[in-house]
């Protein structure tokens, strides 16, 4: 395929082979529309995230056409060293999901409908008043699907730029990063429990039988390792466990975006903007932006009305919960919301959704 005169060669050029990007692929099909999904790595795809899918990620996956294999997941518990809060859903259940499961369930079903997956990296994009053409595809419309360190976000100049961060002023580097490694024990729970550490977080994620993630938030430069272990509940847990597979890394993880559209060109998932994995909303909201960007390809006003929606609550809870996690009142977060067990369920409720 290459960008010559004559018709595009689709309709939808997806920038991105994540789950995000093929979830926009899957939408695009479903709609009657051709599409063409670039990607530059092969195989399924793995990346550092907490895998546990709400109820209503696990619901917009479902009208899909998609369901991947797990772990029952019931709710949601945060804890500390003086004692812990739970929440179970009130809307029906989620599922903690291996990423590399979910990966090739929704590779599958794109493929299944006709999607076409093009091996290759975007290095320029070109645009004009009826297609967009990038690494030699040219479509009507181009959905950047390409994740935290978004290409096609910087090429078509949506980033926001000139910003300097306190670490580049002599001051601390205050943004937080990603760390996540499998565990082969039997899970204790079918709770995603969320372990509050002085600086830390680590989030525990049932995903089979005998499988457990353990992703970890915090400062850049944190060790996995020293990191777990101070977590004493958590690693009396796990004694005994084995590692399955590598520690792997994301960040830093807050992202920001003048805008979401640029012509032809829409951002979708964490390249739109991000926040913070806090709350664990990531995917439903990119899911929800991914059917967004199909019904609005024609109106990039009606698409940044729909990502408003769709992102207000996270983008507003987290920043919130974040501000509060990087606060001295960070150690209270657990014992409030212990203390009012009826406004952290609702915050959850809202989050699951």
């Amino acid at each position: 395929m290459t960008a010559t005169h004559g018709p595009p060669d689709a309709d939808v050029l997806v920038v991105g082979g994540g789950p995000v990007g093929l979830a926009a692929a899957i939408e695009a099909r479903m709609a009657g529309l051709s599409v063409v999904v670039l990607e530059q790595r092969a195989g399924t795809i793995d990346k550092a995230c907490g895998e546990g899918l709400m109820p209503g990620t696990l619901a917009a996956l479902h009208r899909l056409g998609v369901d991947p294999q797990g772990h029952v997941l019931s709710g949601i518990s945060y804890r500390d060293v003086n004692g812990h809060v739970d929440h179970r859903f009130a809307t029906g259940i989620g599922r903690g999901v291996r990423r590399t499961v979910l990966h090739e369930a929704l590779r599958e079903r794109a493929a299944a409908l006709g999607a076409t997956t093009v091996r290759t990296h975007v290095t320029s994009l070109r645009q004009d008043a009826g297609s967009v053409e990038a690494g030699g595809v040219r479509a009507t419309w181009l959905l950047g699907c390409d994740g935290l360190h978004s290409t096609v976000r910087r090429l078509a100049g949506l980033d926001v730029t000139g910003r300097t961060t306190p670490a580049a002023a002599g001051g601390p580097d205050r943004r937080r990063y990603g760390l996540r490694r499998h565990v082969r024990v039997a899970p204790w729970t079918d709770l995603v429990e969320v372990h509050w550490g002085p600086d830390a977080e680590a989030y525990v994620t049932p995903v089979g039988p005998d499988l457990v993630g353990i992703a970890l938030l915090g400062p850049r430069g944190m060790d996995y390792e020293s990191t777990l272990a101070r977590f004493a509940e958590l690693s009396r847990r796990l004694a005994g466990g084995e590692a399955a597979g590598p520690v792997r890394g994301a960040g830093p993880l807050v992202q920001r975006t003048r805008r979401r559209t640029g012509g032809r060109i829409r951002l979708v998932g964490d390249a739109s903007g991000y926040v913070d994995a806090l709350t664990g909303e990531g995917l439903r909201v990119g899911l929800a932006q991914a059917h967004a960007a199909i019904v609005h390809l024609e109106d990039a006003g009606a698409y940044e009305r729909a990502w408003a929606r769709h992102t207000r609550d996270y983008r507003v809870l987290t920043t919130g919960l974040v501000a509060w996690a990087r606060s001295p009142a960070r150690r209270a977060v657990v014992p409030v919301s212990r203390a009012l067990p009826g406004l952290f369920g609702a915050v959850v409720e809202r989050l699951a959704r």
